[in-house]
């Protein structure tokens, strides 16, 4: 969900910069910051009334509103869901993110001529690379089977690894009496579970090597976790290194994440933090960047670009940053502490 809604973001819109704003402004940016960390959380219904009231503050930012959108989509609110992405539509017009989260609402509500005219047009759309799936079903409910089957083959060849796509192409198959294919794709369909399941176990396994053993044994453990076609094992791999201080060990596989699927928020902020702890500053400032482009709403992305930033020696490009930062988030005493002296030293040069 989370890299859907950040290529959304980047699909409809730029972010401004991140000058300090009137007070009804950071007071609206505080709650989207408490949003964001809840919905991080999977606490949707908080994050929910955390958008509500940054709404009501700065009822003309679409960015936030579409988030507040994803948020009650996520909840399967759907007609409230469909109400924020209509507002955002008819500011914004018709653009990919708001018709990729428009089609699955139609879809959800079995309007599936409706779901078809809004996704067909994304498949070519490289950051929504699910799209073909949904198009898959949408088809498949209108009676399409022949269309459906194209869709799904896409899918199949978009995303090999999702074992949905494989029960779903497999029914598919089953359906146009095509056996010999329908088995091909049960077998992907419970391979596909079946390395979800020894994945989760790998997991559990690294996870407790590095906590008992030394960090070379630990290697041996962790590496099952690595797929190098896989992003998202990968930045998993990366994680876990991380989270456990073998800063030098994550960076690898997330530079090799970042490679693979560089519309990644988690991989290239990982990437980042891993450069960052390993004093690496210069090399960690251009993931940071990027990571904060693909969600300028994460406040440790912030902080932490802003760290970088200073630790190079330039203050000037940190303040707003930290600005930003703060107005996610007032209430942390340390950054408005680090925020106030980089005022003053600021004012002190002029």
């Amino acid at each position: 969900m989370r890299s859907v809604l950040a290529a959304c973001i980047v699909l409809l819109a730029g972010t401004s910069g991140a000058a300090a704003q009137p007070p009804a402004r950071a007071d609206a940016a505080s709650h989207v910051g408490k949003a964001v960390r809840l919905m991080q959380d999977r606490l949707f219904s908080d994050a929910a009334g955390e958008f509500e009231q940054a709404l009501a503050i700065d009822p003309d930012n679409d960015p936030v509103r579409i988030e507040y959108a994803t948020c009650l989509f996520a909840q399967e609110r759907n007609d409230e869901a469909r109400k924020q992405f209509e507002i955002e539509r008819q500011r914004l017009g018709e653009w990919p993110g708001l018709n990729y989260y428009l089609g699955r609402l139609d879809l959800r509500a079995n309007d599936f001529t409706s779901a078809i005219k809004r996704l067909a047009p994304l498949e070519s759309n490289p950051a929504l690379s699910n799209v073909s799936l949904y198009l898959g079903l949408a088809y498949l409910s209108a009676g399409q089977q022949a269309r459906a089957l194209e869709c799904l083959e896409r899918a199949a060849r978009n995303n090999p690894r999702d074992p949905e796509v494989h029960y779903r192409l497999a029914r598919v198959y089953s359906m146009a009496g095509r056996a010999g294919d329908a088995n091909r794709e049960y077998k992907l369909y419970r391979d596909g579970r079946e390395s979800q399941r020894i994945a989760e176990q790998n997991v559990r396994e690294c996870l407790e090597a590095l906590s008992k053993q030394p960090l070379a044994q630990a290697r041996m453990v962790c590496q099952r976790i690595a797929d190098p076609n896989d992003p998202q094992r990968l930045t998993l791999l990366g994680q876990l290194y991380s989270e456990s201080g073998a800063f030098s060990d994550a960076v690898e596989p997330l530079q090799q994440a970042v490679k693979l699927q560089p519309e990644s928020f988690e991989a290239w902020q990982s990437l980042g933090l891993c450069l960052f702890r390993l004093r690496r500053y210069q090399e960690a400032l251009p993931p940071l960047r990027k990571a904060v482009g693909l969600n300028p709403q994460y406040f440790g992305a912030l902080t932490l670009l802003a760290s970088t930033l200073h630790a190079l020696g330039d203050d000037a490009a940190a303040l707003p940053v930290l600005e930003q930062a703060h107005n996610l988030n007032p209430d942390d005493a340390q950054v408005t502490l680090r925020l106030e002296q980089l005022r003053a030293a600021s004012k002190g040069k002029r």
